[in-house]
């Protein structure tokens, strides 16, 4: 509950000056290929300057004990004391939490705002009244090595647009093992890693993803997958750019986020050249069935690449997988409808469509119903005003941040039913950016091509080039993320020739699918059949029992 509902309030410490805004030119930062940082260079650890300040937002409910630990590790960072302020948000403790001796000097307790509760709405809180360029989120229960800090910071006074991800090692806690002042003195010492047995600690879940993927540098687009919360941080602007956190996530908060971040064009950094110790175990790995299945609804309606929302993509959400757009001025009715009700209809129905056009020209007044000048466009509206998916715009969206691709689809292009999943499927194996698909006849201007957008990959251009567009913009993206053309006759149907039956054209990726699910389908329906098998054994042994055979055969 939060302090609102029980009418207590820690006790807050007295607030800071504001940190100093050391000065970084982010001007010339490196280029970056999708998530692969190999170009960035870290300083040595204990071998550099530091001028960006950083917030460690800490948020806690109730476990004083555990509190009283990780802030007497912080007390021992090598990170400059200067540029360093810590602020605890006391998410509504059963018992007001309050600060021990043992801590950095610029500590401040704070009471989580009004109106919310949980771990995001508490972290969100201690942004908002904290004043460092870089944010460094810390769970309550993190006892962080010595560099800890510093080795994150080093990232991000090479670029402006990475998250860095802290290591971690769980533990059994004991808290009668050690006092506040032991682990200080420790830590400061670089001495924090003999505080636990390394042999028994278990790993995180999140190092199998890195080590498999070169150190998280080949994950591309699934890198935020490995951003779980507990210690990770990035610059204050890349958080406000990508909304914060969200309140109403009171579990998987930390992969919501992540995604609308990686969607702002970030970088994901697992930094392994320090670690911590997660004292105690973590939800997700006492209660882990239980966990998934709350978070999974919550982390599905915000997160479109979701793969638990992707393996079923049989309904409309609310953050749809991509927003297709299609130009309908001067297009009849026959073509902007063939295009349209392709991209309705089809295998991917999370989508939501814009119709670009003059509506605002179409007059209620006396007209020639049969023979007005826009009597194709008023025809387009009136067919599908009435989808809850579909957008009458003037002009194309501006793209919206939270979804992953983007499709403009030229009126009158016939796309098979599964157009949307394949061309998602070709953009994901490829890593790319941008895909092209010229149907039949079309050239590969940009009129009448088939374009799937990454959002990450035009916002990250947007970060690096600012005021890049069109045909720039492209070749940008070509340069960060990749860009692949693909015959459009893989996504289309084709026009019949005269006299032939009208047969749909579907990719070879649409057509093994179907294959799959039909085979799986017989494999159940055998299943079925030879547990019948086995009643009518049981039950009338004989006859039945051949004639059953001879199905199931």
């Amino acid at each position: 509950m939060t302090t609102l509902e029980t009418g207590r309030e820690p006790v807050a410490e007295p607030v800071p000056a504001t940190l100093p805004r050391g000065e970084a030119d982010f001007s010339g930062q490196p280029r970056l290929v999708r998530n692969d940082f190999a170009p960035l260079t870290p300083a040595p650890l204990g071998a550099w300057e530091p001028t960006l300040s950083v917030s460690v937002v800490i948020p806690s409910h109730g476990h004083p004990e555990k509190l009283a630990f990780v802030l007497a590790a912080l007390a021992g960072q090598s990170y400059p004391a200067h540029l360093m302020e810590v602020v605890v948000v006391d998410d509504g403790s059963p018992e007001p939490l309050a600060l021990g001796p043992v801590r950095p000097e610029n500590t401040r307790l704070i009471p989580s705002a009004p109106g919310g509760w949980g771990s995001a709405h508490a972290f969100h809180t201690g942004v908002a009244a904290s004043s460092g360029q870089v944010v460094l989120r810390l769970d309550a229960d993190m006892l962080v090595y010595r560099e800890h800090v510093e080795s994150q910071m080093r990232w991000h006074h090479l670029v402006d647009y990475g998250v860095a991800l802290g290591h971690k090692l769980f533990v059994d806690f004991d808290p009668d093992a050690m006092t506040p002042g032991h682990v200080r003195d420790e830590v400061a010492a670089g001495r924090a890693e003999l505080l636990f047995d390394r042999a028994g600690a278990d790993k995180h879940w999140v190092e199998k993803i890195i080590d498999g993927s070169t150190g998280l540098r080949t994950a591309a687009h699934q890198a935020y997958r490995v951003f779980t919360g507990a210690t990770g941080s990035l610059h204050r602007g890349l958080y406000e750019a990508a909304g914060g956190m969200d309140a109403a996530m009171v579990l998987g908060g930390d992969t919501e986020f992540a995604y609308r971040v990686s969607q702002q064009g970030a970088v994901f950094i697992p930094d392994l050249e320090t670690s911590s110790w997660h004292l105690g175990r973590s939800q997700m790995q006492t209660r882990r069935d239980a966990g998934m299945r709350y978070r999974t609804p919550y982390v599905s309606n915000r997160v479109p690449d979701f793969r638990l929302r992707r393996k079923s993509p049989d309904r409309s959400w609310e953050v749809p997988y991509v927003d297709a757009v299609i130009d309908a001025a001067g297009r009849t009715l026959e073509e902007v409808e063939v295009t349209a009700s392709a991209l309705l209809q089809g295998s991917t129905p999370d989508l939501r469509l814009w119709l670009v056009g003059p509506w605002g020209e179409l007059s209620g007044g006396r007209r020639s119903p049969l023979d007005e000048e826009l009597l194709d466009l008023r025809l387009i509206g009136e067919s599908f005003r009435g989808d809850p998916r579909v957008r009458l715009v003037e002009a194309p969206p501006e793209p919206d941040p939270r979804v992953t691709f983007v499709l403009h689809a030229p009126a009158g292009t016939k796309l098979t039913p599964t157009a949307v999943a394949d061309m998602a499927e070709a953009a994901n194996k490829e890593r790319a950016g941008l895909l092209c698909a010229p149907p039949p006849g079309a050239s590969r201007a940009a009129d009448g091509v088939l374009r799937l957008e990454r959002r990450a990959a035009f916002a990250r251009v947007g970060r690096l080039s600012p005021g890049a567009a069109g045909a720039e913009a492209d070749r940008a993206v070509e340069e960060l993320y990749g860009a692949h053309w693909v015959t459009g006759e893989v996504f289309t149907v084709p026009e019949p020739e005269e006299g032939a039956p009208v047969r749909r054209n579907e990719s070879s990726e649409s057509l093994r699918r179907k294959l799959d699910q039909a085979l799986a389908e017989v494999e159940k329906q055998r299943a079925r059949a030879r547990r019948a098998e086995r009643k009518l054994r049981w039950f009338t042994p004989g006859v039945g029992r051949r004639v059953l055979r001879k199905i199931v055969r």
